[in-house]
């Protein structure tokens, strides 16, 4: 089990003078040893976290020192495609579950999929109960896998929550796409472009019953803390 955590962003939007993970929840925890502590209560001490960083490495590195570390030296002029093509060169041929650095989830969500996880099954964990024009959203083919993936879907479904898998049968295809796209692309672009060039079957997972909040502007650290 690889577990990756994107967290190089300079998280301007919020507007702290700190790496985003890092940012306290009303618990006393960080987003970030939140999301550490879902993983390991999930799926085991021993799990193996890796996190891509980037501005003020320092502090996300102080504040996790048992974890390994991505650097992606050029955080400020890319987006997350580039940080996740950057763990997945640095994770081998296993399969790998990510989630961006500002996301504060329910730890069922990683329950809900550890089935998934086992038997190497690709997935994009989503909310259908909100379908806003500025969050990445989804449809799906036939089969109900993801057809499109962007913030230009028409007709979106739900939104990505940004907690995914990628089966290590996909992994050498997807780290090809992230290389391909654009510095500013957001890492669900190569996804998107997978699954149009090659077919590839990532499952919408439903999570919309429990809390993911991916925390970009002040009111949601608010919401956040309403779940929490």
């Amino acid at each position: 089990m690889q577990t990756v955590i994107l967290a190089a962003g300079m998280g301007t939007r919020l507007g702290r003078p700190f790496p985003k993970p890092l940012t306290p929840l009303k618990d006393g925890r960080t987003i970030l040893a939140q999301q550490l502590e879902n993983i390991r209560g999930v799926f085991g001490e021993g799990t193996e976290s890796l996190i891509v960083v980037g501005f003020k490495l320092e502090q996300v590195m102080e504040a996790a020192p048992d974890v390994t570390f991505a650097y992606n030296e050029v955080y400020d002029q890319t987006n997350t495609s580039k940080s996740l093509l950057k763990a997945l060169r640095a994770t081998g041929d296993r399969g790998v579950l990510w989630m961006n650095g500002d996301v504060v989830f329910h730890p069922d969500v990683l329950r809900r999929v550890s089935d998934l996880v086992a038997r190497e099954q690709s997935f994009v964990c989503v909310n259908t109960a909100t379908v806003a024009e500025e969050e990445v959203k989804y449809t799906v083919d036939d089969g109900g896998f993801i057809k499109e993936l962007s913030k230009t879907v028409v007709g979106g479904l739900g939104e990505a929550v940004g907690i995914n898998y990628v089966a290590a049968g996909d992994k050498a295809a997807l780290v090809a796409k992230l290389d391909a796209v654009g510095e500013q692309d957001y890492f669900e672009r190569g996804i998107e472009v997978l699954i149009e060039d090659e077919g590839a079957k990532f499952l919408p997972v439903d999570i919309s019953d429990l809390y993911a909040v991916e925390v970009d502007f002040d009111e949601d650290l608010e919401r956040a803390n309403e779940q929490l």
